[in-house]
């Protein structure tokens, strides 16, 4: 069954475009999805189609009709994941590059969760059947630890702790760029662009949503800088963002301003090599760390041969 809302234009909306108070009021829906319902019908004025562009008038009401989404079935899968550590409490797993994380629609095989099903015997439920165990997530070409709870109890505590930052992630990237700085502190409110909806963007403190990201320069090579990265908080492409903020993208990050093409990367080389959190049970401190992967460890290696 489709879902209807309705939005009551007030005083300070009165003016606006249509399409416009539609994406404020909606912010999980993008432009041309939003231009696509009002052509559709989906998108109403006092009950009437109208044009996306439509000056909204106090005390008109807009109705959205959205279609829930179609749920989707998870099923196992006997994919090649490897991993670090597991016992009943929780797992840790080393992500691929290229790998989703969890399933969405038009995706609903081949990631993670779909691995995790087939090899793990239990999973947290609190994400629902979509992301069971997860815990945080990766992007899909950024490579590294992984945290997966297998019982709701490990699951609430976990979250507890990386909410509280006593779950330490680090990164390393390979970031465009020399960094004027050893290390500094990136703190910034957080978003969607407001010019591209399939990006994340800064905005300044008390905008949005807290963003802060801890970094240190490891390695120098003129035109490229090895960087240590700590987060503070979670959000979506919150590193990738960051740098991009410093205009030092991540290299072959192609969504944020470094498709370089000098290393054939696939992807963004960032890598999640370190985590660190106390076990929900024992309550012992657990550390965990993986190599770099073999295209992140070649261009690094180049690098030091040609002494860049």
């Amino acid at each position: 069954m489709p879902m209807k809302t309705n939005y009551i234009v007030t005083h300070e909306n009165a003016g606006q475009r249509l399409d416009n108070f539609v994406l404020s009021n909606c912010p999980d829906l993008s432009r041309s999805h939003i231009k696509t319902l009002i052509e559709n019908g989906k998108i109403l004025l006092n009950e009437k189609t109208v044009k996306s562009g439509e000056k909204i008038k106090e005390n008109q009401v807009v109705t959205v009709e959205i279609d829930q989404p179609k749920e989707l079935q998870v099923l196992p899968e006997n994919l090649n994941i490897d991993i670090v550590y597991q016992d009943k409490y929780l797992a840790v797993i080393n992500k691929p590059r290229g790998m989703v994380v969890h399933p969405a629609n038009g995706n609903d095989n081949g990631t993670l969760v779909n691995a995790l099903l087939y090899h793990l015997d239990n999973l947290s439920s609190i994400n629902g059947v979509i992301r069971p165990g997860i815990v945080h997530r990766l992007d899909k070409d950024t490579t590294g630890l992984l945290l997966v709870a297998k019982n709701d109890v490990s699951h609430k505590e976990l979250a507890r702790q990386i909410e509280l930052k006593e779950c330490h992630r680090h990164y390393l990237a390979l970031c465009v760029g020399n960094f004027k700085d050893d290390q500094g502190i990136i703190k910034t409110g957080f978003g969607r662009s407001l010019k591209d909806r399939k990006k994340m963007d800064v905005f300044p403190l008390g905008t949005g949503k807290l963003a802060e990201t801890h970094y240190k320069v490891l390695q120098r090579f003129g035109q490229y800088t090895l960087v240590e990265f700590i987060l503070q908080t979670g959000r979506t492409h919150q590193i990738r963002v960051h740098c991009k903020h410093l205009n030092h993208a991540i290299v072959g990050d192609e969504l944020y301003g470094s498709a370089s093409k000098r290393f054939k990367t696939n992807g963004q080389l960032l890598h999640a090599y370190k985590i660190e959190f106390y076990h929900p049970e024992t309550k012992q401190i657990m550390s965990f760390t993986c190599d770099l992967p073999e295209d992140f460890q070649k261009v690094l290696n180049n690098l030091n041969n040609q002494g860049v």
